[in-house]
């Protein structure tokens, strides 16, 4: 597959943000006819990083696959039971399933610390009926850490798929304990499967898109199925995947599989894209264009949307809805 020549002109009205905040990762969906976008936000004040520390995540709508999103509330806004303590949602991920919608998402807590929540952070998930109601969070993470295993020390960056036969395919972001702390050992993606949406989830247990070369290499995966087989896109810090080396945040990769635990680069197409888009009023490198995330309608991806930044230092952020090819 050649996704790169998906990629359609992106309009500057598709660039979603909001005042007074960092907005990053979105998620896409249609329930009862409406468009729903889940995307994490945090306070500017509080600088790019807080991230990690502050993030919660909110619900936004359009009446139209094209229409403009509005904000409508904070999914997920509470503080700790210890004074001080901060409670923390992100990467927030969503698929609808036998007439519900299901979120998954990274969630952590601490006091302030960057690598405190960062080795906290563990994948919960959460379900509703009405999206812009009430949502029944699960207690406890569906994806934690396994002592000895390849996410001993940390789990983030869900993505799911249904599967052909009915069970649910999740990929996600895994860092062991192996390594020196606090940055502990290399970020790979583990894969983990179950009957019902919110598990019990099954770990392969094996790494998954693993650069020899470099420990930090990839991370953001989106998986989805089309014709029968698994795709995944999934950011490629150094280009060890995709061939092509850059400065900064990298390039993303497209990985293949045919039952969605064993992967490897597509053959013909390993790169999926650069940090570059075509708008409606010409072309813009970015310096960042992260966690992507797929919308398809009748099993054809038609919009993929990116956590993006301008310029590396720019205080507005976006989530951007890129039209594509089916």
């Amino acid at each position: 597959m050649d996704f790169g020549k998906r990629i359609m002109t992106v309009p500057r009205a598709n660039l979603f943000a909001e005042e007074g905040y960092y907005v990053w990762c979105g998620t896409m969906f249609r329930f009862n006819g409406t468009y729903y976008l889940i995307y994490s936000r945090w306070e500017k004040e509080k600088g790019f990083d807080a991230w990690v520390s502050d993030s919660k995540v909110c619900l936004a709508r359009t009446d139209g696959a094209e229409g403009a999103f509005r904000h409508v509330k904070v999914l997920f806004d509470y503080e700790g039971n210890t004074p001080g303590e901060r409670r923390v949602i992100h990467n927030p991920t969503a698929i609808v399933s036998g007439g519900r919608v299901y979120l998954y998402f990274m969630m952590n807590y601490g006091r302030g610390d960057y690598w405190e929540h960062r080795n906290r952070q563990r994948i919960g998930a959460a379900y509703t009926d009405n999206p812009e109601g009430e949502w029944t969070r699960l207690p406890d993470p569906v994806i934690d850490i396994t002592p000895g295993g390849i996410d001993s020390l940390m789990t983030s960056n869900p993505t799911v798929a249904e599967m052909p036969d009915g069970r649910f395919l999740m990929l996600y972001k895994a860092v062991s304990a192996e390594g020196t702390l606090p940055r502990g050992g290399a970020v790979i993606i583990g894969a983990a499967t179950a009957d019902s949406p919110l598990g019990p989830f099954r770990k392969d247990g094996r790494p998954q898109f693993v650069n020899p070369g470099d420990p930090w290499s990839v991370e953001d995966p989106f998986v989805w199925s089309e014709e029968g087989r698994f795709y995944a896109l999934v950011k490629d810090y150094h280009g060890y995947f995709t061939g092509v080396k850059t400065a900064w945040s990298g390039s993303t990769a497209l990985f293949v599989s045919d039952d969605g635990l064993d992967w490897s680069p597509d053959p013909e197409h390993p790169l999926a894209y650069m940090n570059e888009l075509e708008f409606d009023d010409g072309p813009a490198s970015l310096a960042n264009l992260e966690r992507p995330q797929i919308y398809q309608e009748d099993g054809k991806p038609r919009f993929l949307l990116c956590a993006c930044r301008f310029g590396r230092n720019d205080d507005t952020t976006y989530n951007v809805r890129i039209p594509l090819r089916c």
